[in-house]
């Protein structure tokens, strides 16, 4: 009998070993911040836990401990909300998050030759972390740019169309801190600035680079070429 293998084995628990923590008074005040914009304080948990991602490169028990004191929750309700999702990090992990899509289309596509090309140039597993603390691997299930597959993601950012060579010029591009910039995004940084931005901070890059590649916007083109329009529903008149 086969057995059905999961790539995420271990993502149903926060090392509540580690206590330490960056998180200071000003973190805490920007946390309380956060918080204050919600008529539901709790409704302020998804980008205060990016926020505390951001300072301590994981969700830390001690984030957690913080956040459910400013929203009136226990810490058990804010780490069944920081495990319920895979974006949040249950363990430190490296500067650049490397995400490689391995679902139907991109895998078809490659996907899973880019994760053995990767595994082996930084001598990791799928989740693990290079003893550098530079980089982070994970396979990640759909990034939603079947147009672009086989798609890899650095820190969330979009890398279209990759192919093993360029994968590995990627890499050693960021090991050397050359500058990158995403396909259809800003210049890559690193986990923790993009952690930031998802917790609502500008980074005053919101309009740096294309947001939006050829073959997403083919279809317009081609209407806009043929002059076609939407059909018409049953009350349009």
């Amino acid at each position: 009998m086969s057995h059905f293998q999961s790539y995420f084995p271990d993502t149903g628990s926060v090392d509540m070993t580690d206590r330490t923590s960056a998180l200071d008074k000003s973190h805490i005040e920007r946390l309380t911040a956060m918080a204050d914009r919600y008529p539901e304080r709790r409704s302020a948990l998804l980008p205060m836990l990016h926020y505390v991602q951001a300072v301590d490169g994981r969700v830390s028990p001690v984030g957690i401990e913080i956040c459910a004191e400013i929203v009136g929750a226990t810490s058990a309700e804010v780490s069944g909300v920081a495990t319920f999702y895979t974006q949040f990090r249950r363990r430190a992990g490296g500067k650049h998050h490397i995400g490689i899509c391995t679902t139907a289309l991109c895998a078809v596509m490659g996907g899973d030759a880019l994760v053995e090309t990767v595994e082996r140039k930084l001598g990791i597993q799928a989740d693990e972390t290079t003893p550098d603390g530079l980089f982070t691997l994970e396979r990640i299930e759909c990034n939603a740019a079947c147009d672009f597959a086989p798609v890899m993601m650095v820190n969330w950012e979009f890398m279209d169309n990759m192919t093993p060579d360029k994968a590995e010029q990627l890499l050693d591009d960021l090991a050397a801190g050359r500058v990158v910039h995403s396909t259809r995004g800003p210049e890559i940084t690193s986990w923790a600035d993009t952690e930031a931005v998802l917790a609502g901070l500008d980074d005053g890059r919101a309009d740096e680079g294309p947001s939006a590649g050829g073959p997403s916007l083919e279809g317009v083109r081609l209407a806009a070429e043929h002059g076609w329009t939407g059909v018409p529903g049953k009350d349009t008149k």
